[in-house]
Formats: C-alpha cells, sequence, structure tokens
C-alpha cells in the first residue's frame, strides 16, 4: 500500500481485530504490516472459535470485505 492510499475495509478490520482482541483470540497469530484479504481470512477462523460475540462479528465483516476485494 501506498503511504496516501486509503486502507482497504479488509485491512482495517484486520488491524482492528488485533487490538481488540489480539490477546484473547488470535494469540497463536502474529499480525502482518500490509495485509492481503488471504491474511485477513486466515484471521477469521480463530475469531469464531477462540473469540466472543464481538470477535465472531468483526470476522464476519472481515470476510465481507475480503470477499469484496477479491
Amino acid at each position: 500500500m501506498k503511504p496516501n492510499e486509503p486502507a482497504s475495509a479488509y485491512a482495517v478490520l484486520y488491524r482492528q481485530n488485533f487490538e481488540k482482541f489480539g490477546a484473547a483470540a488470535l494469540w497463536s497469530s502474529k499480525p502482518v504490516d500490509n495485509p492481503t484479504p488471504e491474511d485477513a481470512l486466515a484471521i477469521t477462523h480463530s475469531l469464531r472459535v477462540e473469540g466472543d460475540l464481538p470477535a465472531r462479528r468483526l470476522a464476519e465483516q472481515i470476510e465481507r470485505g475480503c470477499h469484496a476485494a477479491l
């Protein structure tokens, strides 16, 4: 991503998930600086299994954003 390019919706959600749920639901994952749709989709399973209802909702938003980007 270029410095002035707006972040994709999935990338913003990806970062928000690590900030909010990193220790609880994403403890087995390491965030990447410039996530691809595939990187973002990779964390959705952990959010669903390890996270609470808000984590699951964010996983669903990531999936919608990634599918729109692909």
